[in-house]
């Protein structure tokens, strides 16, 4: 209960059973109970019992979270248990590099409220790791480029970040970690996240129109530079009638020994294709819809990947960028353009001209930056809860201050802070942020290296380990200190406090 007290006595026959039952069908485990925070006896017995069957690797609740709030303990444990086989695979990984290149240095990692761990805490702990690029973002930023007050926005190829400093400091609470409609117990920094990167998928969306992601896929440019021979295929895709399919390839991504056990036959058939390199949508399609139908519920469970037309490859078409094949952009730019056209009836681009929906493409980045700028303004608002509503007063907003807006702009005056800089990193920034700043008429700065801003951040951070340790008084005379090892009863404040302490 609540006091630490014991209300039945745990069932380890039945938890062996269950134990026994989902070994092999899982890479690790996840246990929480109730008021486990108050008293982790049970987590602690059932540990060991997990560990004595499988020898697997084990989360409990108290050892991550010491609030009460018991479903969002148990959701944290689950996600951490989730992280773990990736996150041995990374350090297994950085290891082998480092290895190879005969680096002896302590590897670190960062957590999710800009500070370091040891590979082997985050590999106990992964969850905690949450964030921790936003993170190392935020804090590289602040190192390349000091403001007192700024937003910081730190575009990569999957999402945009961004977090308000003020007074020098971002707001660092157990609050900010949000997943999905998820919020798991990690401290971390309050970051403002949306799926817009330099890999998200340009897609058309009902009502809208353009859309940029949130789905990240294989740019195309990306695409052929890695696997040249797919040009060929798109060379001859241009001269044919398109379908959605059109730009779509599928590639392998990492799939953990126990996901693959799982796997259908249609589902491991298409891995091992997978295993040989990208495999054309549009023509398994035709050929195998089963296999199709397999691929795509493994692009689902994020084992596979799919390619498609991004900001990247529109970037490449308009010669702000050219590290990747230029000519496959153009052939997506064209190829999206006609399905966009043909397929959803919108659009009026000039057939075999790239440019058009490539100009397209960068317009609505900036138009979209600009409103989640307002909109990670807007959030600062603790009470803040319909998301919903937010983001409309933001397109609304970001429409009025950058002067897009229909309505009469002399019957309203609106603009952000001025003295407060948008300081902009990560490798699309300086595509985009030149043209939010004008918009918003606030001081940019891109600080030199902004592209490697996260690994500044990671350089400069610092080893910082919090704990809470809470003392009650259950009863007139009696102080209970709540330990990691079980409740402790004192019969004086001053002694418990002193417990508490160490």
């Amino acid at each position: 209960d609540a006091g630490g007290g014991e209300r039945e006595p745990l069932d380890l026959e039945q938890a062996r059973r269950v134990v026994t039952e989902q070994r092999d069908k899982v890479a690790a485990f996840g246990i929480s109970g109730l008021f486990g925070v108050r008293n982790p006896e049970h987590e602690l017995k059932l540990r060991e019992l997990v560990r004595s069957l499988t020898g697997k690797p084990v989360t409990c609740g108290h050892e991550l979270a010491s609030q009460l709030d018991a479903p969002r303990r148990a959701l944290t444990v689950a996600f951490n248990a989730s992280l773990i086989p990736y996150i041995d695979e990374l350090i297994r990984a950085i290891k082998l590099i480092l290895q190879e290149r005969a680096i002896n240095a302590p590897l670190m990692m960062v957590k999710g409220d800009g500070s370091l761990i040891s590979a082997d805490t985050a590999l106990a702990r992964p969850v905690e790791t949450i964030l921790s690029g936003p993170a190392a973002s935020v804090m590289g930023a602040a190192q390349l480029q000091p403001h007192r007050n700024a937003i910081i926005a730190d575009m990569g190829g999957t999402t945009t970040d961004i977090a308000i400093v003020t007074d020098g400091k971002p707001i660092i609470s157990a609050k900010a970690t949000v997943i999905g409609d998820w919020r798991p117990m990690v401290d971390a920094v309050r970051v403002f996240s949306l799926g817009l990167g330099g890999d998200s998928e340009v897609r058309f969306q009902g009502g809208v129109g353009l859309a940029i992601g949130p789905r990240r896929v294989v740019p195309m440019s990306l695409l052929v530079h890695r696997y040249p021979e797919i040009l060929t295929t798109l060379e001859r895709r241009v001269d044919v009638a398109v379908s959605p399919r059109s730009n779509r390839f599928a590639v392998a991504l990492f799939a953990e020994g126990s996901q693959r056990r799982s796997f259908s036959q249609e589902e491991s058939a298409a891995w091992e294709r997978l295993q040989d390199g990208p495999l054309d949508v549009e023509h398994l399609s035709n050929e195998d819809r089963a296999l199709a139908r397999a691929l795509a519920r493994l692009v689902r469970n994020g084992i596979a990947i799919y390619s498609g037309f991004t900001p990247t490859d529109a970037a490449h078409v308009l010669g702000k960028a050219g590290h990747w094949s230029t000519r496959a952009a153009e052939l997506a730019a064209i190829v999206w353009a006609r399905q966009m056209r043909q397929v959803y009836g919108w659009g009026k681009f000039e057939d075999n001209d790239p440019k058009g929906p490539s100009s397209a493409v960068e317009e609505h980045m900036v138009r979209t930056i600009c409103a989640a700028l307002v909109s990670a303004c807007l959030a600062t608002d603790p009470g803040e809860t319909h998301h919903g509503e937010r983001e409309r007063t933001a397109r609304l907003f970001s429409e009025w201050i950058s002067g897009h807006s229909a309505v009469d702009g002399d019957l309203f005056s609106l603009k952000l802070d001025d003295s407060r800089s948008l300081v902009a990193v990560g490798a699309p920034a300086e595509l985009y942020y030149p043209d939010v700043a004008q918009n918003f008429n606030v001081p940019l700065s891109i600080p030199d290296h902004s592209s490697v801003a996260n690994a500044v951040g990671a350089v400069a951070s610092s080893v910082i380990q919090r704990a809470q340790v809470t003392v009650t008084q259950p009863v007139q005379g009696i102080f209970r200190v709540f330990a990691s090892d079980g409740p402790i009863d004192f019969d004086q404040l001053e002694p418990a406090l002193v417990k508490a302490g160490s």
